[in-house]
């Protein structure tokens, strides 16, 4: 099991050690402003930042960006970003490989929420599991083939970070197509949890006060988005203990009626779902509860969208996943000087990750990484999510155990969806891949229905397809 004393802090060189980074969706209007956020605090840190982006003009964009923050004063970091058209040219002998693409562009969110619901099959996320998660799988698979080539190519020495959804299959698809490359998911999932954690501490035990999140050690086991803990500790205090006494506290888990939580957030997390699956199975489910109630069939078996509401979650409508006006409206204000770009604690930790592996020291978090053991019962090879020491360019997995059996179960047949997806991305195969589509616990149709639905999906998208062979597939027209 997990066990692990206070976390070593990172341990400066008294210099900036220079790295260079190649960011593969270097136009986000997310997770590269934190990046940018979190290296201009970096002091111990400094090199390049090469961007690329299908989207070159928002790219050129982040760079412009990158490169104005760098020269406040407040800024400790010393970082030069560039754009390019190339991928190439973006990986050359990097150090550090991020990835945080959302190519193709959302409305294929719009299909792969909205088709299904015509067979009755609702989704909160639609990126990681059912049948909008196995649609993304399979149009991701060719792209992190791409990029792992390109890895192997131009920086096979790399640590490549990947952030894209679905984080399991595309780490995987990555080890897949260089079986020697050096790659880790993050996600920050978890998080949620040890804040969780943190507030029990400050419940039920009286010396705690003001306990922060990366105080608290989890024991975290499973696959991306289907994570669990089964131990927490604060300094030397078992808080996993307090579970049954706020259980009780919370119960009844599910009282919400229908339309009470209209004016929510669609991200509106009551935690209830993951109480539930702790009340049934004895563990924590660790992945935020709009994730975890689609790797299961029953509670997305409702007849009106409404009824998702009992459990203290909202479905997510395509309209709020393809709505991105905010985002370029305010890089527009950061670049003609109407609105600061504010520097605060971001909270993610791909910075840190660098340092440690850069040999500034260590470093302790869950990550997704192949099973060489960390998991019980799990395939070897297969992407799982634990802990893991970060040291000196190397990454150890830390044992987490196994899972009790009902819940190992649930976990293989994802596993198992997950890796017959990377196949069938490999071999172009879609007959393969509707195998997987059908196996989805999330697709509660008949076979003939499902099989439908999936040929709807895939020829709505068809033009992302152009990897699979649609001439020798039972879909052909």
């Amino acid at each position: 099991m997990y066990q692990l004393s206070e976390q070593a802090e990172p341990v400066p060189s008294g210099s900036s050690r220079t790295i260079d980074i190649g960011y593969i969706g270097g136009g986000s209007q997310g997770w590269a402003h934190t990046l940018i956020n979190d290296l201009a605090q970096c002091p111990d840190l400094a090199g390049s930042v090469t961007l690329y982006d299908v989207n070159y003009e928002m790219a050129s964009k982040n760079a412009l960006l990158g490169n104005r923050v760098m020269d406040r004063e407040e800024a400790v970091g010393d970082w030069s970003f560039e754009a390019t058209r190339s991928m190439d040219k973006a990986l050359d002998g990097a150090d550090f490989v991020i990835c945080s693409i959302q190519d193709p562009p959302g409305e294929t969110f719009v299909h792969d929420i909205d088709v299904p619901q015509e067979y009755g099959i609702y989704q909160t996320v639609a990126d990681t599991v059912g049948p909008g998660g196995a649609i993304r799988a399979l149009r991701a698979i060719p792209q992190y083939r791409d990029i792992a080539a390109t890895v192997r190519e131009r920086c096979p020495d790399a640590w490549v970070i990947n952030y894209t959804n679905p984080m399991t299959v595309c780490t995987r698809a990555l080890y897949e197509e260089f079986p020697d490359i050096n790659a880790i998911g993050l996600c920050h999932e978890v998080f949620k949890t040890q804040e969780l954690f943190a507030d029990m501490a400050e419940r039920y035990i009286d010396e705690a006060e003001d306990v922060a999140r990366d105080e608290i050690r989890v024991n975290v086991k499973g696959v991306n988005h289907f994570t669990w803990v089964d131990e927490a500790r604060w300094r030397d205090r078992d808080v996993f203990q307090y579970l049954d006494e706020e259980l009780d506290r919370r119960k009844p888990l599910f009282d919400r009626e229908p339309g009470d939580l209209d004016g929510e957030s669609y991200w509106v997390n009551n935690e209830a779902v993951a109480f539930d699956l702790y009340d049934r199975f004895g563990v924590l489910g660790a992945a935020g509860d709009r994730h975890l109630v689609e790797f299961v069939p029953w509670y997305l078996s409702i007849d009106d969208p409404e009824e998702i509401q009992r459990y203290g979650i909202r479905l997510t409508p395509s309209s709020a996943r393809v709505s991105d006006d905010e985002g370029p409206d305010e890089m527009e204000r950061y670049l003609e000087g109407d609105a600061a770009f504010e520097f605060r604690e971001s909270g993610e930790e791909a910075v840190d990750i660098m340092r440690a592996l850069a040999g500034e020291g260590t470093f302790v978090t869950h990550l997704n990484y192949p099973n060489e053991g960390q998991v019980d019962g799990l395939p070897e090879g297969a992407v799982v999510e634990t802990n893991a020491l970060l040291s000196g360019d190397d990454v150890t997995p830390l044992c987490a155990g196994g899972l009790p059996d009902e819940v190992e179960s649930m976990v293989q047949t994802h596993v198992t969806n997950q890796e017959t997806l990377v196949r069938a991305g490999f071999e172009g195969d879609l007959d393969l891949a509707f195998q997987a589509f059908l196996n989805e616990p999330l697709v509660t149709v008949s076979r003939d229905e499902a099989q439908e639905l999936f040929a709807k999906l895939v020829e709505l998208e068809r033009e992302y397809f152009t990897a699979y062979d649609f001439d020798a597939s039972v879909l052909r027209a």
